[in-house]
């Protein structure tokens, strides 16, 4: 599980306002957690129970070894994705057909921490359920949850979470004793915020006071309140917030005092914005996890234009409707929880949320196709970090899909998930896939559409993936069949390269190599690359476990030539494993930790945990052979902890596991079984970016990754590979250079030999990225 901040261990968020009061529940709180394994906060919405839960972990560090672990359930609908939810808070991604809370127990066994389960009300039933069933198999680690209601379990201590302290009604308050109460000091903090120049006085003492009991001292509407003094004084806030409640309790006798007053609070906030904000924001409801502005402009722009949609979004975020966030490249928002159930009401009163819900499931749909499109190309790591963000999205418009009546919302759905297929087998989110994956065929019935064909196609390799033979084998047969029966060529080809890879996994070799050459035969006519490129890959593992090392590499060298140029990552890197695992069957060990070592540069840009997985393992067993049996241990270690956290096993190829066995077994002879598995403890300690950089030798981890590391050519070397990338033979390079065709050929040996390439498309695909990296962004259109 992967440190974060100033070495401390856990995913603890940064406090970006002041924490106010709560001393009581602070204490009160971290006394039950030291009694009881479970703490669940309850209360109304508004009521601070995040804020708190956050200061409680915070103040509870130092009790819990393996950090403090925050869990956010807010924008989860689906209780089945509930313990996948809690494994990605923690760094663990599933990826084999283990159950989610198996694959959660087996890594917590052990662990002292603190999980952190935050907005559970609408989950409660799930949240329950793993969460006794964790504590049951995990004794040293504890939860504080948050939810409007108890989990209801055995074990579990409740605090109830109270508003903030506020003047009651016949109080007259002395500016002495105001801040005495804490929801006066949070609203006088954040009034501050808003305008520089406030402070309590003897003319807005009252007011202020009256406005913190008028909301009953709950924290979210105060916040609000606060920021309307922007735009009014103390005194009219009080005036705006007298009236609506009057409104509503008048309307609604027999809703809860406090709900009322929530809710009148955003109904306030609601109509103080103009006609246009109030229109966005209701449509804005419809998004689920924040949104980019490209999305707000194709969902839900209407009759706006880009300039005037910018200025209402900023004017949102002015009056904290919005919340404005920088992540990476990226600048997202989002809708508080609460303003966003507001504003799905008043999109439901619009008669407009149906259409906007299908509008958000075509425009992600088509998102979700254009970084399909566009994957074997230079953009591919900046969709592979868009389609990560959008993940709430995705599934949402996937769920409306699933829901909605009719043929069309079925076909919609299949094709979608085929979108999606590549990101997920990519990101290592293989059981996730697979669960889209069944449901899109469940829900298309017995349709007879190419759509179906391509979703039994990645649904039978993720399957074959997680190593479910006979299901795979079922998949597999369904999918060849309509393909023939249907008749297209490319439908064909998917189905031999589904039958191939089904082979390979379950270690039938001849049968993998003749499916993937009849396959590949079928797609080239085709022009579809992505099918090209896998049928390649497929066809030189096997080869290669076969024997046939020069076909195998020929294979991983095709798939250059078809990436080199167009600045592809993802596969390049899985063609570097297979030909660093080509060379070392044939005992160039020099060599092959070079080409596993890019590799493993190129897997850090896209963050790809099943191919870094397969370089750990290799490079340990390279380490074996040179005699450095404590890297060999720290790398398996390193390889199976990866593993672990992605829910799978740090060999997915049946025919090498011989070559695990033994680097396992010749570390284990030279270093004796006590410094093998301290060595190893200390791989398994390691996250993927410290595991990368122990590989590649890197004393600490490494920060932003680089496309490659610097290699240390001559400035001659460097205008040899240029002349190279352009495609000049040795004779050309030679009159170009003024030299002999003999000394030309020299320095391109050297460079690929300090490269460890093993061809000049190599050296091509490297001088041009290297050279896209080094350009301005203004030249890159950036």
């Amino acid at each position: 599980m992967p440190p974060t901040v100033q070495g401390k261990v856990g995913n603890l968020p940064l406090e970006l306002t002041s924490f106010v009061g709560r001393r009581h529940e602070v204490t009160e709180a971290r006394r039950l957690l030291s009694e009881s394994r479970l703490v669940t906060l309850t209360g109304i919405g508004g009521v601070g129970k995040t804020r708190l839960a956050l200061r409680v972990a915070e103040d509870s560090r130092r009790a819990f070894d393996d950090g403090v672990w925050l869990v956010e359930l807010g924008e989860v609908y689906d209780p089945t994705l509930v313990p996948a939810t809690v494994a990605a808070a923690l760094g663990l991604r599933d990826q084999l057909a283990h159950l989610p809370e198996e694959v959660l127990a087996d890594h917590l066994a052990t662990r002292r921490l603190l999980l952190v389960l935050d907005n559970c009300e609408h989950l409660v039933e799930a949240v329950a359920g793993l969460a006794e069933s964790l504590l049951t198999a995990c004794p040293e680690m504890r939860i504080l949850a948050a939810s409007r209601e108890a989990l209801g379990i055995s074990g579990e201590a409740v605090l109830r979470v109270p508003p903030l302290t506020a003047p009651s009604s016949d109080e007259a308050p002395s500016l002495q004793g105001l801040p005495r109460y804490d929801a006066v000091a949070l609203f006088t903090e954040r009034a501050a915020a808003a305008v520089p120049e406030f402070t309590l006085t003897e003319d807005n003492r009252r007011a202020v006071a009256g406005i913190c009991h008028r909301l009953d001292g709950l924290p979210l509407p105060i916040e609000l309140a606060a920021v309307r003094l922007r735009a009014m004084t103390a005194e009219q806030v009080l005036q705006r917030l007298t009236d609506r409640f009057r409104l509503l309790t008048l309307g609604s006798r027999g809703a809860p005092t406090r709900q009322q007053t929530l809710w009148s609070s955003i109904e306030w906030s609601h109509e103080l914005c103009s006609v246009r904000e109030q229109e966005l924001w209701a449509r804005l409801s419809v998004f689920s996890g924040g949104f980019e502005f490209d999305a707000a402009e194709g969902i839900c722009a209407g009759e706006l234009s880009s300039d005037d949609l910018r200025a209402v979004l900023a004017s949102l975020v002015d009056k904290s409707i919005l919340i404005r966030e920088e992540q990476g490249p990226a600048v997202r928002y989002r809708l508080l929880e609460t303003l966003r159930a507001y504003g799905n009401e008043k999109l439901r009163e619009s008669g407009d949320r149906d259409g906007l819900h299908r509008g958000h499931r075509d425009w992600y749909a088509r998102l979700a196709h254009t970084a399909e499109t566009e994957w074997i190309g230079p953009n591919q790591v900046s969709w592979i970090g868009r389609l990560e963000r959008e993940t709430s999205n995705l599934r949402e418009a996937l769920h409306f899909s699933l829901t909605a009546p009719g043929d069309a919302e079925a076909d919609a759905c299949l094709r979608m998930v085929n979108s999606l297929y590549l990101y997920w087998i990519c990101r290592g989110l293989i059981s996730e896939g697979r669960r889209w994956l069944d449901r899109a065929l469940a829900r298309s019935g017995d349709r007879r559409t190419a759509d179906r064909v391509l979703a039994l196609f990645g649904a039978s390799v993720m399957t074959g993936m997680q190593q479910e033979f006979a299901t795979a084998t079922a998949l597999v047969e369904e999918c060849g069949a309509l393909a023939e029966e249907l008749g297209d060529p490319m439908l064909r080809a998917a189905a031999g390269y589904a039958t191939g890879f089904r082979s390979l996994f379950s270690g039938q070799l001849k049968g993998a190599r003749s499916s993937f050459e009849d396959a590949l035969q079928t797609s080239r006519p085709t022009g579809e690359l992505q099918r090209a490129i896998g049928c390649l890959l497929g066809l030189a593992v096997a080869s290669g476990l076969l024997g046939d090392e020069d076909r195998s590499v020929a294979c991983y060298e095709q798939v250059f030539a078809i990436t080199a140029s167009r600045g592809e990552s993802y596969y390049r890197a899985y063609a570097l494993w297979g030909l660093g695992l080509a060379t070392l069957h044939k005992g160039d060990v020099t060599r092959a930790s070079a080409q596993l070592a890019q590799a493993l540069r190129l897997i850090r840009r896209v963050n790809d945990p099943i191919i870094a997985t397969w370089c750990l393992e290799t490079m340990g067993w390279i380490a074996a052979v040179e005699d450095a049996p404590d890297r060999a241990a720290v790398l398996l270690g390193a390889a199976n902890a990866l593993a672990k956290a992605e829910g799978g096993i740090t060999v997915t190829l049946p025919n090498l596991l011989s070559h695990h066995a033994e680097c396992k077994q010749r570390a284990r002879a030279a270093l004796g079984d006590r410094a093998f598995e301290e060595a190893r403890r200390r791989g398994r300690g390691m996250d993927f970016r410290e595991a990368i950089g122990y590989a590649l030798g890197e004393r600490r981890p490494a920060g932003p990754p680089a496309v490659e590391e610097a290699v240390s050519l001559t400035r001659r070397e460097m205008q040899v590979a240029e002349l190279v990338a352009q495609g000049l033979t040795n004779r050309a390079i030679a009159e170009k250079l003024v030299i002999s065709p003999r000394t030309a050929q020299g320095h391109v040996e050297r460079v690929l030999a300090k490269l460890a390439f093993t061809s000049r498309t190599q050296i091509a695909a490297w001088y041009l990225e290297r050279t896209r990296e080094q350009e301005p962004d203004a030249q890159r259109g950036a």
